[in-house]
């Protein structure tokens, strides 16, 4: 009975629904979607996200580690600071070949070869003995981390599917999001009581258990005829994309859009992209990433909408432990403690909204979502503004802005991939990884070059870091000139103007960010309200 329920609400789904939009057409062969949520799903999905909450604590230790790096290696910030921009880059680079390499090689073994490769580059970082050589080992781990997270994301959804989907990345989700919260508290734990190589040594027990329970959990690779590498794609979009990510990455040092240093680079990388486009669209059989997915009008606003929304809302909301520990003197892990509230808050909506989007489509909870982002970023730059650092405000609209993220984030990855055929969900999915990845950065880079001009044209705040420096000199028994002590700082009020620019250099920030999560509404509110496929009564 519940076969043939399934049976007649895919058909009438497909009658219903046009080519391009919401509800997916099977392709020849595929079976009825299955609706429960069974122990085989969970163990594949549970494996998946393991291997994916190692690479998101490995971002977040690294940016805690920055300092110890400085110190370790006698270096400077604007060095230490590529061994996250070198690991983001190698992350550009290989996820477009994402979604080839997992129908090319199966993803059971490109699973199993991520992780081998992820590593190789956690163990040579351990023991780097120059910044250099960390930063290029920091590579090798991108190569790895830049597959994990898409190949993780294609095996669940391809394992799922669209009816089961909603619920299980509510579960599956819950780690994923406790993970940046607790990566600045185990690596400041890791660096304080062992040494900084443990924050790269920890990854290796990790991936081994992993890679153990992939073979023995992972279904086995199908051999299956595969399609012609895109050469010329490869060689258009994956460096076209590191070069304009270097260029975006380059705006808070460079201060501004307008200097070279972020133009040419910029111009080759659009250029190579634009090209890659050309290519993709009338040349290429078979290309790296399919872009005639966008003839779907879900896929376009979808990923229209993971733009815009990763360069708003990561691009501030990334600042925040900036501002926790430079306007209120918190360390790593205490900014990491004071991050609970958004956490709890995405666990309690992602654990509600996943039936949810199963059973009533994503679009309506995306916008739910996008409104309390919007209040919860409100509330906390009025909180800023206020310069009233320990009020209830601030944990309020983090709070607030975590139920959002739990409503925004699944939802509309949901709503991508119920929109694509099974064979399409490789390619789509690196799709949206692509959209997540340049916005991400897009943002990420221009909220700290809009930071950094406040900074500048402040100066309390320049004369505050002036005194650092002349302090740090005092402490190490290097003699300071008093001259050189900046007239600004004998003032008896300093401190307080310190605070105020501070506080008014983020709250633009945080304003910023919030018109541009608006933003985000309008393209969102094109997208489906109802589900894919009608889930089975009772």
């Amino acid at each position: 009975m519940l076969s043939n329920a399934m049976e007649k609400a895919q058909t009438t789904a497909a009658d219903a629904a046009p080519p391009d939009t919401f509800a997916p057409q099977l392709d020849a062969g595929e079976g009825v979607y299955p609706y429960k949520l069974d122990a085989r799903l969970l163990r594949i999905s549970g494996v998946c996200i393991l291997a994916t909450v190692m690479a998101i604590l490995d971002v977040t230790v690294v940016s805690v580690a920055q300092r110890t790096f400085i110190a370790e290696f006698s270096s400077t910030q604007a060095v230490v600071g590529w061994t996250m921009t070198g690991y983001t880059l190698a992350l550009a680079t290989v996820i477009p070949l994402t979604g080839w390499a997992a129908d090319r090689f199966g993803t059971k073994r490109l699973f199993i070869g991520t992780l081998v490769a992820f590593m190789l580059g956690s163990l040579l970082c351990a023991f780097a003995s120059t910044i250099l050589q960390l930063i290029v080992f920091r590579m090798v781990q991108g190569v790895g981390g830049g597959m994990l997270l898409p190949l993780g994301f294609v095996i669940m959804t391809r394992e799922a599917g669209p009816l089961r989907l909603g619920r299980l990345m509510s579960i599956m989700s819950i780690p994923m999001l406790l993970a940046p919260i607790a990566g600045p508290i185990v690596g400041g734990w890791l660096i304080d009581t062992a040494s900084w190589k443990w924050i790269f040594l920890i990854n290796l027990p990790i991936g081994l258990l992993t890679i153990a329970l992939a073979a023995i959990v992972f279904p086995k690779d199908h051999s299956a005829p595969s399609e012609t590498l895109d050469l010329v794609g490869v060689l258009l979009l994956s460096p076209g994309l590191a070069t304009f990510l270097f260029a975006v990455s380059s705006i808070p040092r460079c201060g501004t859009v307008a200097d070279r240093r972020v133009l040419i680079p910029a111009a080759i990388g659009l250029a190579l992209i634009a090209a890659f486009v050309m290519h993709a669209l009338h040349r290429a059989d078979h290309p790296l990433i399919d872009l005639h997915l966008f003839q779907n009008r879900v896929i376009t606003y979808a990923n229209v909408t993971m733009l815009i929304f990763a360069g708003s809302f990561f691009g501030a909301g990334l600042l925040v432990p900036s501002y926790l520990q430079q306007v209120l003197h918190l360390t790593p892990m205490q900014a990491g403690v004071h991050l609970i509230p958004q956490g709890l808050g995405a666990m309690l909506t992602m654990r509600l909204t996943g039936p949810l989007v199963d059973k009533r489509g994503p679009g309506k909870i995306l916008l739910v979502g996008i409104a309390l982002i919007i209040a919860g970023l409100g509330s906390f730059a009025f909180g800023v503004a206020r310069q009233a650092p320990y009020e209830p405000t601030l944990l309020v609209g983090l709070a607030i802005m975590g139920l959002g993220m739990g409503c925004t984030m699944m939802p509309l990855s949901v709503a991508a991939v119920q929109a694509l055929t099974e064979h399409q969900i490789a390619r789509g999915t690196t799709l949206m990884s692509v959209s997540h990845q340049v916005g991400g950065s897009l943002g990420t880079a221009i909220m700290s070059m809009i930071l950094t001009n406040q900074f500048d044209r402040s100066e309390n705040i320049t004369a505050a870091h002036k005194l650092a420096v002349l302090q740090q000199k005092a402490a190490s028994g290097i003699p300071v000139d008093p001259a050189a002590i900046p007239r600004e700082s004998l003032a008896p009020d300093f401190s307080a103007r310190v605070l105020h620019d501070l506080s008014h250099a983020y709250t633009l920030v945080f304003v910023i960010g919030l018109a541009l999560v608006a933003i985000t509404l309008i393209p969102a509110s094109f997208l489906p309200k109802k589900p894919a496929i009608q889930a089975p009564a009772g």
